[in-house]
């Protein structure tokens, strides 16, 4: 699994902010009723709106282990053009696909 350099840096830097970083997001994960493949295409929309490089790989490639679709990911995206606006949802759509074509 291929992870960015300064996310490697800061998990060995700050081990114990790491690891309470990671116990809150897995609370996040566990306090609803929605499954896996579900929150990371969530997941995947709110990095788009956020125009994140990172945050889009990262839920494309989350989405993509629990189950969903190129075809899902790609509605997923799509949805966030009238939201976010075109070139957002453009520059997300060029991440996906980088994330979909190391598969």
């Amino acid at each position: 699994m291929y992870l960015p350099k300064i996310y490697e840096k800061f998990s060995s830097e700050f081990p114990e902010l790491f690891s309470q970083y990671n116990q809150l997001g897995a609370a996040c994960r566990n306090a609803g009723p929605l499954d896996e493949k579900a929150q990371n295409l969530i997941k995947l929309g709110i990095s788009l709106g956020v125009n994140s490089r990172g945050g889009v790989m990262s839920s494309t490639r989350k989405a993509v282990e629990s189950g969903a679709s190129r075809e899902e990911i790609v509605h997923a995206v799509l949805l966030g053009m009238t939201t976010t606006g075109f070139p957002n949802m453009i520059a997300a759509l060029g991440w996906v696909e980088e994330v979909i074509s190391r598969k």
